[in-house]
């Protein structure tokens, strides 16, 4: 028999959110607080649970499912969380400790997968058999949805393009390898290289609302889509989606569905490029209604 209600929880380096969906997806509560990751792990758990406890309270304590959405993955290897910028979290058996708190089961998944599910479900991939859903914010991120069904990987890794080498002599990523994509299009990474170039701090988002620009910013804008579109372009080139649907912070940037896919066409191994490359329509809603998906039904393969 269904579970009635579905809770979804986003856990993410500034916030955490909780959702409540019914049997047919209306939201009946959402709420978020600060990650404050920085005073520890047993912090950052005693915030999941009390949301957890408000979302109890929306639904009268009735049965439900509890799926949750978390920067890295769980190796099946060790059971441990790995590649979390949430440092403090990496190497716990996160989703025990969780489960502990809260004394219930829950099914844990990476965050760009639950933007992935949410967008092919109920999004800009409502009807694509195969969805690559892309994150671009502080970091690069992604996830494969495969006829409605979340592809991990035997590795749990699929997905993560944005730690794929583009340049073998660009700077160092935080992973340790040199010239990931994440240190190129994501807003750090941008934001870096404006610092080291131009001596300026200026945020990737207003850097592309800047009116007037100089020789110096158009050269390191023009290497950002350049960059963008040899990314995107080896990815289509591997997997060749259905659809792209972009999230993230930089998805607002109107550019990189004119001037962006550009530069991405001209790079993909065929004669006439025609992958959609497209908006994201859930907003920051997409990462914790993914989530709340993770217990409705078998979402992953």
């Amino acid at each position: 028999m269904k579970k009635k209600f579905s809770i979804g929880i986003d856990l993410g380096g500034t916030k955490v959110e909780a959702i409540v969906l019914d049997n047919k997806n209306n939201i009946l509560m959402r709420e978020r607080v600060f990650t404050e990751g920085e005073k520890g792990p047993d912090h950052v758990i005693n915030q999941i649970f009390l949301l957890y406890t408000k979302s109890l309270k929306s639904i009268k304590n009735n049965s439900h499912t509890i799926g949750i959405g978390t920067p890295g993955s769980i190796s099946k290897s060790s059971n441990l969380l790995k590649n979390s910028n949430i440092l403090s979290l990496n190497g716990l058996p996160f989703k025990k400790l969780i489960e502990e708190k809260i004394q219930n089961n829950i099914i844990i998944e990476n965050d760009a997968n639950c933007f992935a599910l949410a967008e092919a479900l109920m999004g800009a991939g409502k009807g694509y058999s195969c969805v690559f859903g892309v994150i671009m914010g502080t970091g690069v991120g992604g996830g494969i949805v495969i006829n409605k069904k979340i592809w991990q990987g035997p590795q749990n890794i699929a997905g993560e393009w944005g730690h794929t080498v583009i340049d073998p002599q660009g700077p160092r990523c935080f992973c340790g390898a040199k010239g990931c994509i994440g240190c190129f299009i994501s807003g750090a990474g941008l934001e870096k290289k404006i610092y080291i170039e131009t001596g300026k701090k200026i945020s990737a988002q207003n850097f592309f609302k800047l009116k007037v620009i100089n020789s110096q910013f158009k050269e390191i804008k023009q290497d950002f889509f350049e960059r963008y579109g040899q990314a995107l372009a080896n990815l289509i080139n591997i997997l060749d989606p259905n659809i792209v649907i972009l999230g993230g912070g930089l998805s607002n940037i109107n550019n990189l569905y004119t001037k962006g896919t550009q530069e991405v066409y001209k790079r993909i191994f065929t004669d006439i490029p025609s992958t959609p490359i497209v908006k994201n329509k859930l907003g920051d809603s997409a990462g914790v209604i993914g989530a709340a998906f993770l217990g409705k039904e078998e979402t992953t393969q």
